[in-house]
């Protein structure tokens, strides 16, 4: 593959095979990973065979070997370093011979030029030559067809004419120059490219290639023993051994000094120390890690010696899955590009007739073409098109070299690659192309309250006993809170350390946990601890408990009750505090003329003490909705004719996150695989969503500046060039600074600012 149109060619013939259910193909990798159907049978043999059918060859790479420490990510403008430097030598020496020295017309010069051109167009012009003619087998033509026409036109004449001896100019530096200028816009391009898909190359490289793996000093290698008769003299020290990462296995134990880098993801298990997650996460403040805290491959421990037990490896690991997510935004398409790819699709055949035409019009009515050119020239400017009977080729050549449709191809995933590492630096995930168009076009904002607006780290800050000893109160609450991983059930469980005999316990999702404990008398009693709501819905008389409630609920407390047999035991206030940007956030999602909703399954008292810290109208503000009614709620704004964002920490807000147009998912790095947002905020803190919004609208309007230009471009070079106004020479110095336009405007998002 030379380009993306190329890599279209490839995604469209892989996701022709039956069972495939996407494909993603980097051109700058040269790879494609398939996805299938959950029920069809992978098929590596047919998606080959669809490659070759498309023109192009495949061969299958081991799953193991382009893992998070992937290696086949060189810059593809090593390939183009050799046609660089034969068509800069040769080019440079022919135009100064011609230019300079006037040796155009010297027979000796002649033959040189043929030498040194031919030289060009077989070793540095292969490339175009072979695209070309595997595109020609299939019936199919690319930018490459274009090249090699235009290279070959000029230099097939010349050739001919050398030959013939005919006396007249020959345009062995223009077949030469064709070639070299397009080598030199396609090195540049994958250069500017490389630096474009930084973040993924930092990223790619994070993760080290080895580690300190804790083990017995003792140890048995390939030999067979008793176990009955062997006795060990004494206690195996454990020792530390280097071992490659590939090695490392779920439970390892491995050392990490101050300095090093987390070579897999694990939890500490001795040590405390801080680590640096901002290339990860985008967090600038270290993270403080102690026993029990979880470490992620590829931050960096600071200032403490740790000892972690591995929990993910490989694939497994948040950072593979950050890699995955920003290759797979990188190589997204959108709508708008679908649309440049019809375009592009038909473009080289119209763009081939028009050449025939124009070369047979200059070839053969000459006087036709010059009284047309000496018409719009007081209009345009000073120039010397073809005489003769080269004519014909020149203008040709001239035709198919401007409409190198590459800039049209680059507009759009240029964008998207730069984008996508933009945000992926400042700890945001963007899924694909398709999610930053419908960030462009979002018109209202959700918000879930409990670990998006607040801190998602409650505390319970007051409780009050109904019925039996406080401490009674406090015991069952927390066992029945401590199998469930909601933030509130969590901090009730730790009220209390006892345990109480519990059965036939389950989670009810937007409500709370009940199960069975059993009484001092042997006898079991259905226990429930939850919402008001839920607690009232089941029969649960909550009067005697008004004051409580009312007071603790103006104070933005989310109260939680504890019952048995539909009576009140007692209730637990559990405060969680606003984020410290909250209501700057919802400041700055107004000011940019969003509507902004709070729904939340907690009371209407604590929905709108919260709305009241943090800004959002009371209007707009909706309590006591469960996970599965928020999705309706998005359903209902949808009718309404909004375009709305979800933003939700992903416990509960799955249903709502993928009925949004846009589900934006306030994540910390272990919850980045989530598959149901479409942008994933790897810091808790909601400052990024302004910023993501923001981004994601300044990626779709240069999306559409560069497709503009492209157009722009091609519409205005084919009929110039068919007119005589602009040489071959110039056409691919052009075509090359196009692409350099488009790609250079894409990056103009690394330094975006919201």
């Amino acid at each position: 593959m030379t380009c993306t149109n190329c890599a279209r060619h490839v995604t469209e013939a892989i996701q022709s095979v039956s069972g495939v259910l996407g494909a993603t193909v980097s051109l700058e990798r040269k790879s494609a990973a398939v996805r299938w159907n959950s029920v069809a049978q992978e098929n590596v043999s047919a998606v080959i065979e669809a490659v070759k059918r498309a023109g192009y060859g495949a061969k299958e790479i081991p799953a193991d070997a382009c893992g998070t420490n992937c290696t086949c990510t060189d810059s593809k403008h090593k390939d183009w370093q050799f046609n660089l430097w034969l068509g800069v030598a040769v080019t440079g020496g022919l135009v100064i011979g011609e230019w300079i020295l006037n040796l155009a017309m010297a027979p000796w010069f002649q033959w040189l030029s043929f030498a040194l051109a031919g030289a060009v167009q077989i070793f540095a012009g292969a490339q175009f030559y072979r695209g070309a003619w595997n595109q020609l087998k299939i019936g199919n033509s690319n930018m490459d067809t274009l090249v090699a026409l235009g290279s070959t036109t000029a230099f097939g004449y010349s050739t001919w004419a050398l030959l013939s001896r005919i006396h007249g100019e020959l345009y062995f530096m223009e077949a030469a120059a064709i070639i070299t200028l397009i080598s030199i816009g396609h090195w540049l391009e994958a250069r500017v490219s490389d630096r474009a898909s930084g973040a993924l190359k930092s990223l790619l490289n994070l993760a080290p290639q080895t580690a300190r793996r804790i083990q017995s000093a003792v140890a048995v290698e390939n030999k067979e023993f008793d176990l009955r008769s062997f006795k060990p003299t004494a206690a195996a020290p454990a020792e530390e051994v280097e071992v490659p990462v590939s090695e490392l296995k779920i439970s390892d134990h491995i050392v990490l000094k101050p300095g090093d880098r987390v070579p897999t993801d694990g939890v500490v298990t001795e040590g405390g120390s801080a680590v640096d997650e901002a290339m990860l996460t985008g967090e600038s403040i270290p993270a403080e890690k102690e026993i029990g805290g979880e470490l992620f491959a590829g931050t960096v421990n600071l200032n403490g010696r740790l000892v972690m037990r591995v929990t993910a490896t490989g694939e497994s690991t948040a950072l593979a899955h950050v890699i995955a997510a920003v290759q797979r935004a990188q190589t997204s398409r959108t709508n708008i590009q679908r649309l440049g790819d019809r375009v592009s699709s038909v473009f080289v055949p119209v763009v081939v007739a028009i050449a025939v035409s124009a070369g047979l019009w200059w070839g053969f009515a000459q006087e036709s073409a010059v009284k047309v050119f000496a018409t719009l020239a007081p209009y345009l400017w000073t120039a010397h098109p073809p005489i003769g009977v080269a004519a014909g080729f020149i203008i040709a050549a001239a035709v198919l070299i401007v409409a190198c449709p590459c800039a049209m191809g680059l507009a759009t995933p240029a964008a998207i690659m730069a984008g996508a590492n933009a945000a992926a630096r400042r700890g945001i995930l963007i899924r694909d192309g398709v999610a930053l168009e419908k960030a462009g076009k979002i018109s209202a904002i959700i918000f879930d309250k409990t670990g998006t607006l607040t801190t998602g780290k409650p505390e319970v800050a007051a409780t009050l006993e109904i019925q039996g000893p406080k401490l009674k109160v406090e015991s069952l609450a927390a066992t029945l809170a401590r199998n469930s991983t909601h933030p509130i059930s969590q901090a009730i469980a730790r009220v209390s350390a006892e345990q109480t005999n519990i059965s036939e316990w389950r989670e009810i999702r937007g409500a709370g946990v009940e199960g069975k404990w059993q009484m001092t008398d042997g006898s079991w009693q259905m226990g429930m601890l939850g919402s008001l709501r839920w607690l009232k819905e089941s029969g649960v008389d909550l009067a005697a408990s008004e004051k409580f409630i009312a007071e603790w609920s103006d104070q933005g407390a989310t109260i939680v009750g504890l019952a048995s047999e539909n009576n009140l035991l007692g209730l637990f206030a559990v405060r969680d505090t606003v984020k410290v940007n909250a209501a700057n956030v919802v400041v700055q999602l107004q000011q940019q003329g969003l509507k902004i909703y709070l729904v939340t399954g907690d009371n209407s008292q604590t929905a709108a003490a919260i709305a009241k810290q943090t800004g959002i109208a009371p209007e707009n503000v909706f309590a006591e909705v469960r996970p599965e009614q928020k999705a309706e709620f998005v359903k209902k704004l949808q009718a309404a004719g909004e375009h709305v964002a979800f933003v939700g920490d992903g416990i509960n807000d799955a249903p709502a996150l993928e009925q949004a147009d846009l589900g934006i998912a306030v994540s910390r790095a272990s919850d980045i695989a989530r598959e149901t947002a479409d942008i994933i905020l790897l810091k808790s803190e909601i400052t990024a969503v302004p910023e993501a919004l923001g981004l994601a609208r300044a990626t779709l309007l240069t999306i559409k500046q560069n497709l503009f230009w492209a157009f722009f471009y091609n519409a205005l070079g084919v009929p110039l060039a068919a007119l005589g106004f602009i040489s071959p020479i110039f056409c691919a110095a052009a075509m090359g600074v196009s692409d350099l336009v488009v790609i250079g405007n894409a990056l103009r998002l690394s330094w975006w600012r919201n």
